[in-house]
């Protein structure tokens, strides 16, 4: 039997309440500010209240950072905890060691301290309490052989479709709305000046950029934008810096492509990030390495590309068909593979998960 989407997000949503969820999240849940790292904005506050209108209590365990750094009070909407409150269960959005920031001695300039915190929560709740805990492996940084991974009341979710062993996919979550208000007609029939972006940080995609970004680049108008502090390699490219979070959904709907950019941890294992639905959603067609493992799982064989010759020739293949029935489908067949990865199915995975380690149906009295 076939379950419709719009079923998926029923479930999400009816199961019994009360339990209480501590969330670790080291981002924002608005835009936020321009100069920080934070992958998650694009879904983490959709991931959120999600699991609050599916009857749970959500309580975030990281600094507000919202109210802390871009002066933005969320308090009538979510709860911060900054102690050890009592917890049915636990998710990381796991952190890792960057040295000179997070390693640093608490008060230190610079210092930021999600790791400290991760480390007293798992101290307390995962291994302490043994909390039923999942580790949201968002960028495969949690090393294979970490003990952690062996704990009865952990699982690890990664967003690859071929995880490490022992692993469960927890796939980069898109946010129902942004699929249920993107119409194939609309999309196409838009105005795309851009020919080329791309949107996104340099960090282990410069084999990528230079093989399909780079010679095509050389031949049309393009933007990046993101943090990119190495380009002397690339003197013709327009490197036009970090932009806003609000800015990205902008860049996308003015362009007619990107290239979607992995990292060979994640080019090897099927995992994707949000690059590929803020394009999407946004009728940016993402021209896709075609030696990326599972890549017709993200995207329709017409946009795979194996090297920047061939990146040249689709893009003048999509400028030829611009506004036509057959752009207005390949971006059709765009969002319809984006929607085994909808927020509200991934939250289901996640709370069902969440249920096997032993998080209860229903939470005991207050």
């Amino acid at each position: 039997m076939t379950i419709s989407s719009s079923t998926i997000r029923r479930q999400v949503v009816s199961p019994p309440a009360g339990r209480r969820i501590g969330y670790s999240a080291w981002g924002f849940l608005t835009p936020g500010i321009l100069d920080t790292p934070d992958g998650s904005r694009a879904y983490c506050r959709a991931v959120i209240d999600t699991l609050q209108a599916a009857g749970n209590e959500v309580v975030l365990m990281q600094a507000d950072r919202d109210r802390l750094e871009a002066g933005i009070d969320l308090d009538d909407r979510y709860r911060f905890a900054a102690g050890l409150p009592e917890l049915d269960a636990v998710v990381f959005e796991w952190r890792w060691p960057l040295p000179g920031r997070n390693t640093t001695v608490c008060g230190t300039p610079g210092h930021t301290c999600d790791l400290h915190r991760q480390q007293a929560l798992i101290e307390h709740y995962t291994i302490g309490l043994a909390t039923p805990t999942v580790i949201w492996d968002m960028d495969r940084r949690l090393p294979a052989d970490d003990p952690l991974r062996a704990r009865a009341n952990v699982r690890v979710g990664e967003y690859a479709l071929h995880p490490t062993p022992g692993a469960f996919t927890l796939a980069c979550p898109v946010p129902d709305t942004l699929l249920d208000h993107a119409d194939p007609y609309r999309l196409a029939a838009a105005d795309r000046p851009m020919p080329l972006v791309y949107v996104g940080n340099q960090y282990g995609r410069d084999d990528a950029f230079d093989r399909f970004f780079a010679p095509a680049a050389a031949q049309v108008t393009h933007r990046v934008a993101g943090k990119w502090t190495d380009t002397e390699p690339w003197p013709h490219v327009n490197f036009t810096g970090r932009c806003g979070f609000d800015e990205v959904a902008d860049i996308h709907r003015e362009a007619l492509a990107t290239v979607l950019l992995l990292p060979e941890r994640y080019r090897t294992v099927g995992h994707q990030t949000s690059r590929l639905f803020e394009a999407v959603t946004q009728g940016c067609l993402p021209l896709t390495p075609a030696d990326t493992v599972a890549a017709d799982r993200f995207t329709p064989p017409e946009l795979h590309v194996r090297d920047g010759r061939e990146v040249i020739e689709k893009l003048r293949r999509l400028q030829s068909i611009a506004g036509t029935p057959a752009h207005r489908d390949l971006i059709r067949t765009c969002l319809r593979l984006l929607e085994p990865y909808r927020l509200s199915t991934q939250v289901a995975v996640l709370l069902d998960t969440l249920h096997t380690l032993g998080m209860p149906t229903a939470g005991r009295p207050r």
